[in-house]
């Protein structure tokens, strides 16, 4: 009877260790973000109407799929796969930026540079709340126009 009570505790001990190493490898962006748009502060504008980040996992990196709607009511959307290894992945979807190149800092914290062309046109630092609950991302980028701006926008989890 001991024998097979000392079983099971190691086997639940091992259980309980294995989902927290998954979850601790797992990307914790993943998931869908919808932009809360009180909270931003955008200085190139108008703030957008909406818009949404989704990004998935799999054996070819991150995904990110944005869509929204903009202040004029016009559609945007933008896509990107990615790896957090400080080499560039292609961006479509923005007049500013066609490139990204993305490195972990920490758990919670990624920074991006942003490119143009295969030049350096500004940066993003995206970070994740304690709770996991909230995405800021703050750019600072030199637009198509040459103009300089920043945005500092903030996703709720959903």
């Amino acid at each position: 009877m001991k024998t097979l009570l000392k079983t099971m505790l190691l086997g639940a001990v091992l259980a309980v260790a294995g989902i927290a190493v998954a979850a601790c490898t797992a990307d914790s962006v993943v998931g869908t973000w919808t932009l809360n748009v009180a909270k931003s502060t955008f200085n190139t504008g108008p703030a957008p109407k909406s818009q949404t980040r989704t990004y998935t996992e799999d054996k070819d990196g991150t995904s990110l799929t944005v869509n929204g709607v903009g202040a004029d009511g016009s559609a945007m959307s933008q896509q990107s796969t990615f790896k957090y290894d400080g080499k560039a992945y292609s961006m479509s979807g923005s007049p500013d930026f066609d490139g990204l190149s993305l490195k972990r800092v920490n758990g919670s914290t990624v920074t991006a540079i942003l490119m143009k062309a295969g030049k350096k046109v500004g940066n993003t630092t995206r970070t994740i709340s304690g709770h996991g609950k909230v995405l800021t991302l703050s750019t600072k980028v030199t637009g198509a126009d040459g103009k300089p701006y920043s945005t500092v926008l903030v996703f709720d989890k959903q």
